[in-house]
């Protein structure tokens, strides 16, 4: 049967603000969660998980890491992801020593370094450039970067090495090592599978179009499955449930009906990168506008804010917020598509939001 938008708004809300959880149920609920280094007014996994686990502060992820079972790692972005499906995306190489685009030197390097590290078991990136002094190196964005977290992030990539902690926002490093992949086809197939249902679950529902970006972003998360995404996408759209919607193919989890889920209550501010809004494609399929992510956009040029948060109203994305903390005083500026709802009980459910939102921010 066809579905409706109103039934794909109510859906992409309902499913992922699920009833909140502990902090490990959560995690392995929604498999990953985006990582940004931007603090307005908390960092991007924390304000993701504050909407999904039972009072959550800012930087309870960080602390509890150790005790969570999940892994720092790049999956569809960067972030944080349950052991299980760690697993799955690794080992990236054959060669256990880096990418074929290393230098020699660079792979002697990397072996020296994790000698280094297994012999101290887990150490700070400071640690590993004052015993080797590798100086600096050019980095993605033009600047220079120490040659030493240059490396300790290639190898992290490359599964090398694991982070165990962070001190005070620093990855802290020790040696890993992975099982080696499966070499049967029907073996490598399932956790190329298994990869695409975590994202869908994640981001459902998701348009035709859609489907198709997010698992050619497997392709960093698995490089050494690259060739094989396309035949992956056609077994996910066989496997998945769809629909047609307004002329287009939705596609989400097999055991769910978008038709089955009750509007969400409430106001909630989210991050750019909540699920919820993540796919700007599907945002302004659903809620009619465009959102654009404006951190990096010269201030003068920005349309809604440095950290605009989209403002969920029950299953409607009616605006943003950008938050801010002055002087141990939370500050709040609104802008809204079509205005503000003029009912009270709009009002009330915004008090409530800013209410939890300083609760989480360790400002009550």
């Amino acid at each position: 049967m066809p579905v409706t938008l109103d039934q794909l708004r109510t859906y992409a809300a309902a499913r992922s603000l699920f009833p909140p959880t502990t902090l490990r149920r959560a995690m392995h609920r929604l498999g990953f969660v985006q990582a940004d280094p931007i603090r307005a007014p908390a960092r991007a996994q924390d304000l993701t998980l504050r909407h999904r686990v039972i009072g959550y502060r800012a930087g309870d992820l960080e602390r509890r890491y150790h005790q969570l079972g999940v892994e720092e790692d790049f999956f569809i972005n960067y972030g944080f992801l349950t052991r299980e499906i760690h697993a799955l995306m690794h080992p990236r190489q054959k060669n256990p020593w880096g990418s074929a685009s290393w230098t020699p030197t660079q792979k002697k390097r990397a072996q020296l370094i994790v000698e280094f590290i297994r012999e101290r078991g887990a150490v700070h990136p400071r640690e590993v450039d004052e015993h080797f002094a590798h100086g600096t190196v050019r980095n993605y964005w033009g600047g220079q970067s120490n040659a030493t977290t240059h490396l300790l992030d290639a190898m992290h990539y490359q599964g090398l090495l694991r982070v165990v902690r962070r001190d005070d926002g620093i990855r802290i490093y020790a040696a890993h090592q992975h099982e080696p992949a499966p070499s049967e086809e029907a073996a490598r197939h399932a956790r190329i599978d298994a990869l695409v249902d975590v994202a869908v679950r994640l981001y459902a529902p998701m348009p035709a179009a859609r489907l198709s970006y997010v698992v050619s972003r497997l392709r960093f998360a698995t490089p050494q499955w690259r060739g094989e995404l396309k035949t992956a996408l056609r077994r996910a759209k066989d496997r998945l449930a769809h629909a047609n919607g307004e002329g287009i193919e939705w596609y989400w989890p097999e055991d769910e009906d978008p038709a089955h889920y009750a509007e969400p209550e409430g106001v909630r501010l989210l991050t750019p990168f909540d699920p919820i809004v993540w796919d700007r494609f599907r945002f302004e399929m659903l809620w009619g506008w465009s959102y654009r992510f404006e951190a990096y956009t010269p201030a003068a040029k920005r349309i809604r804010g440095y950290y605009a948060m989209p403002l969920l109203w029950r299953d409607r994305v009616i605006g943003w917020g950008n938050l801010a903390v002055v002087r141990g005083e939370l500050t709040a500026d609104f802008g809204y598509v079509d205005g503000a709802p003029r009912e009270r009980e709009f009002a009330d459910a915004l008090a409530a939001e800013l209410d939890r939102m300083r609760v989480f921010l360790r400002l009550e």
